[in-house]
């Protein structure tokens, strides 16, 4: 009876998750080389070619859509086996996120920790990056990610640069000489403060129109046509484009999303490592060839 390389496996699950060879290579702590060959190994024990590639692209095969429910599975099934003795308490992870780090992709981002491992209990707060800095340097943190404005913190892992518009609906209309609508984090909040600079640096009027309790509730407003918003491109709305161009209006600075980790074990390493890939994975819809 022929035997599946459960690393290959996960290997497979773990790209067509993170829609990229690299990311599943940071998660599983090896090469791009190394899954490309694992992979490419499990399509031959299977007979079946589970990928289709092109010199940029790498998507799931009609036979890859039908194997991976069945490879999520057999991770699973595995993960609990080895998880079948374990009686210690449950692992807690307490993450602390920026309002601006994660948009509509959040659930899914929790949704590949769980699958990576079940038995890891994950506290996610969600807050400004100076609160969550905040949370992390008194201890109440595991790890937190945030946008880094300043020079308050300069160690941590750089994840990605966020890149930011003024986004809005395409239909999105703007008087001169009109102020322009804004939709903003509540006060203080240090991308906030980045886009009325931006705007008082250029001498554009504006006035506050909404004020949300995060990136879902003001990307609601700005796809309903009420305001624009100085929103992280990779988060912002599907529907929204950047009008910032087409009216006029200041550039905006890139930020940094940096992930802060202080001492945690194994597991957790593990986990965090498979957050950062997670994140990293937002900023493309396709799989990167390998």
């Amino acid at each position: 009876m022929k035997t599946l390389d459960i690393e290959a496996v996960q290997a497979f699950v773990l790209a067509a998750d993170m829609k990229s060879f690299t990311r599943a290579a940071e998660v599983m702590d090896t090469t791009q080389s190394t899954i490309s060959l694992k992979i490419r190994r499990l399509e031959s024990m299977v007979g079946r070619r589970l990928l289709d590639r092109t010199p940029r692209l790498v998507r799931l095969s009609a036979d890859g859509g039908a194997f991976l429910p069945a490879a999520r599975a057999l991770v699973a099934a595995h993960q609990g086996a080895f998880n079948a003795f374990a009686h210690a308490q449950p692992r807690r992870l307490v993450v602390g996120v920026s309002h601006h780090v994660v948009g509509s992709e959040l659930p899914r981002l929790l949704q590949g920790l769980n699958r990576l491992d079940p038995a890891l209990i994950v506290e996610m707060r969600v807050a400004s990056s100076s609160e969550v800095l905040d949370e992390f340097d008194a201890g109440r943190l595991d790890a937190g990610v945030v946008l880094r404005h300043d020079s308050r913190r300069l160690d941590g892992e750089v994840l990605l640069q966020e890149g930011y518009g003024w986004m809005g609906a395409p239909d999105f209309e703007w008087m001169p000489g009109q102020p322009l609508r804004l939709a903003t984090q509540a006060e203080p909040c240090s991308v906030r403060a980045m886009a009325v600079d931006a705007l008082g640096q250029a001498g554009v009027p504006w006035t506050e129109v909404f004020v949300g309790g995060g990136v879902s509730t003001i990307g609601a407003a700005v796809s309903a046509g009420l305001a624009v918003a100085a929103l992280g491109r990779r988060v912002a709305p599907v529907g929204t484009v950047d009008l910032g161009p087409r009216l006029g209006l200041p550039p905006l600075p890139a930020r940094d999303v940096v992930l802060h980790t202080g001492p945690v074990d194994a597991q957790a390493r593990g986990a965090l490592r498979a957050l950062g890939a997670a994140i990293r994975a937002t900023t493309t819809n396709s799989m990167q060839a390998p």
